[in-house]
C-alpha cells in the first residue's frame, strides 16, 4: 500500500490538493502536527473539491507518533537527496510504502533524513529553482510508484460518461 505523509504541512491549498490525488489514487494520508491550518478551514474544503469526505486520512500529534504506529519502507523527498525518485523500486504490492514530505518553508528536518540517507531522493530540475509546489511534487512521486505497480485498483476508463465518449463524438 502506498501512502503520503506531510510532516507538518503550512498551506491549506497545497493540502487540500494533496488530499485530491489522495482520494483520486486511493491512498492514505498522514498527517504529522502541528499543521499550519484547521482541517475545517474552506481553503482545505475548497482544494478537496467536496470530495474531502472521501478522504482516508490519519492525523499524528508528532513524527514519534507518527513512526510508533507505522511499519514498512519510509522514503523521504528533500531537495537535499542524491537520488532520482525513479531510482527506487516500489513495485512490491505487499509492502507498505511510506513517502515523506516536508513542510512548505523548511522541508523535513535534518535530524529525521540522516538515518535514512539511502532513501532520500529528489524530483531532478534545473538550478532555476529550489524547488516544485508540494503538491504537484507529491502527484509525480505518487504516480510514478503507481506506475511501478501497474495502477493497482485505477480505472483506465473515465466512469461517468461513456467508455466510448470520443468515438460517440
Amino acid at each position: 500500500m502506498i501512502n503520503v505523509v506531510l510532516f507538518e504541512p503550512e498551506i491549506p491549498t497545497n493540502t487540500g490538493n494533496i488530499m485530491r490525488t489522495c482520494i483520486a489514487t486511493g491512498i492514505h494520508l498522514h498527517l504529522i502536527k502541528p499543521l499550519g491550518f484547521s482541517l475545517d478551514e474552506k481553503a482545505v474544503k475548497r482544494s478537496g473539491v467536496n470530495y474531502i469526505d472521501k478522504c482516508h486520512y490519519t492525523v499524528y500529534e508528532n513524527i514519534e507518533d507518527f513512526f510508533s504506529k507505522n511499519e514498512g519502507e519510509f522514503y523521504f523527498l528533500t531537495r537535499y537527496g542524491h537520488k532520482p525518485h525513479t531510482t527506487f523500486d516500489y513495485s512490491d504490492t505487499s509492502k507498505n510504502i511510506y513517502f515523506m514530505f516536508g513542510k512548505e518553508s523548511t522541508g523535513i528536518p535534518r535530524e529525521i533524513l540522516k538515518p535514512y540517507l539511502d532513501r532520500c531522493m529528489r524530483i531532478p530540475m534545473t538550478s532555476d529553482v529550489r524547488s516544485l509546489n508540494l503538491s504537484n511534487t507529491v502527484a509525480i512521486v505518487v504516480y510514478e510508484a503507481l506506475r511501478q505497480q501497474n495502477y493497482p485498483n485505477l480505472l483506465f476508463d473515465e466512469p461517468h460518461k461513456s467508455k466510448t465518449f470520443i468515438e460517440e463524438a
